[in-house]
């Protein structure tokens, strides 16, 4: 079994009660238990929970979620609604060709050509609202992983779902891009907590909650472009945020890196040299607010990874290809590195702690196939950004 507990700092008369789902085995900072504590001794916060993702954040500790009394912006940070989408495709996996798939995913690069107001319309959305971001990936962590079932409980899935073994799936993780930067940007005086009554907490939530439905559907937009270049239908099977705030008894739940798990399945993902998982929650334990990890987490930060992977030309060209079979799509050299494998913890001891904690379920096991980032360097993105911001600067002068 794990170990969850309640003590230390966290158990003291001034702190919120933080309670830790994850074991001894699992790789877990001194920064983000110090992070945990901070967190815990915020004004108006009354529990804590946190998961074996856990990891140092620049406001606060990743992998948590906090219940509190007032609004914390900088608990959600700039990335407002990032989450991970699971999509089945009706793609046989028989008549996957990897190599063409890979360059077909290429298409994945660039701005999304659709009518961008159209959707954002039925989506409920201002029809003007980051267009220009809508449908892309951004970078980071960020990724569109096509992937297969290698194993599947059909006796433990929900009634809708038919997931088997060797079906081809998509895993999209991405969030609100410029946009939640900009909301984000609007609130730095809050660090100190905002009153949701107040105006500039009412207007703070209202942005906040467009910001998570253009990013559920910037996720949607991007599964939908990888199925059109592979030729393909595709069926959503769950939607998750894991950075976000939501109304729990009265009170504020932020989650920060944390999935929302109140409904049937979510996603667990690995890092893209090892396997994800599909999650039914059991929703059992009330202290871990209705919550799970949504990943493996990172082991090393960043900054780094610079001596930990790519030192030489082979090591270089060993991050495009995974143990699996598998490929990478990325020419950024930098975020190869920045995002190796090795610098994540073990996504099956974030399941094993999960498991062992009562929190979920296992229902199914994704095989990482194809792996898209970037398929342009940074710098001939910078280049390309540039030339398109002096074409619109001249257009705006005529």
């Amino acid at each position: 079994m794990g170990t969850s507990h309640e003590e230390g700092p966290s158990a003291s008369a001034d702190a919120a009660p933080v309670q830790r789902f994850y074991s001894g085995k699992t790789w877990i900072e001194g920064a983000a238990d110090e992070q945990l504590d901070l967190v815990s001794r915020m004004s108006g916060v009354s529990r804590v929970a946190a998961f074996p993702d856990l990891h140092p954040g620049k406001y606060g500790p990743v992998g948590s979620a906090i219940l509190a009394d007032r609004i914390y912006p900088q608990l959600i940070g700039n990335d407002i609604g990032c989450g991970m989408s699971l999509f089945a495709l009706d793609l046989p996996a028989r008549k996957l060709r990897l190599d063409k798939a890979a360059q077909k995913f290429r298409a994945l690069e660039g701005p999304w050509n659709g009518d961008a107001q159209e959707r954002l319309a039925v989506a409920g959305l201002p029809v003007d609202l980051h267009l220009q971001a809508l449908g892309t990936i951004g970078g980071g962590n960020h990724f569109c992983e096509l992937q297969v079932v290698d194993e599947a409980d059909e006796s433990r899935l929900p009634a809708d779902q038919d997931l088997k073994k060797g079906d081809l799936m998509l895993l999209v993780h991405s969030g609100s891009r410029s946009l939640g930067m900009t909301v984000f940007g609007s609130v730095l005086d809050g660090f100190s907590g905002l009153d949701p009554e107040s105006s500039a907490g009412k207007a703070y939530l209202v942005a906040h909650d467009e910001a998570v439905r253009w990013a559920s559907l910037n996720r949607q937009l991007i599964a939908e472009r990888a199925a059109f270049a592979l030729r393909t239908d595709l069926r959503l099977v769950c939607d998750v945020p894991h950075n976000l705030i939501e109304d729990h008894r009265n009170l504020l739940l932020h989650r920060k890196g944390a999935a929302k798990a109140d409904g049937p399945l979510v996603p667990l993902a690995g890092s893209r040299d090892a396997y994800s998982y599909v999650l039914a929650p059991s929703n059992n334990k009330p202290r871990a607010l209705a919550s799970l990890a949504h990943g493996s987490g990172r082991k090393y930060d960043r900054r780094s990874m610079a001596g930990r992977a790519g030192a030489t030309r082979s090591d270089r060209e060993s991050l495009v290809r995974t143990s699996f079979g598998g490929q990478v799509i990325c020419e950024d050299r930098q975020l190869l590195i920045e995002e190796a494998p090795n610098a994540y913890k073990d996504p099956e001891q974030v399941l094993d702690d999960l498991c062992s904690e009562g929190l979920a379920d296992c229902v199914a096991t994704l095989k990482p196939l194809l792996t898209f980032k970037r398929a342009i360097s940074a710098d001939l993105l910078t280049a390309r950004q540039e030339k398109q911001n002096r074409l619109n600067k001249r257009r705006a002068e005529r």
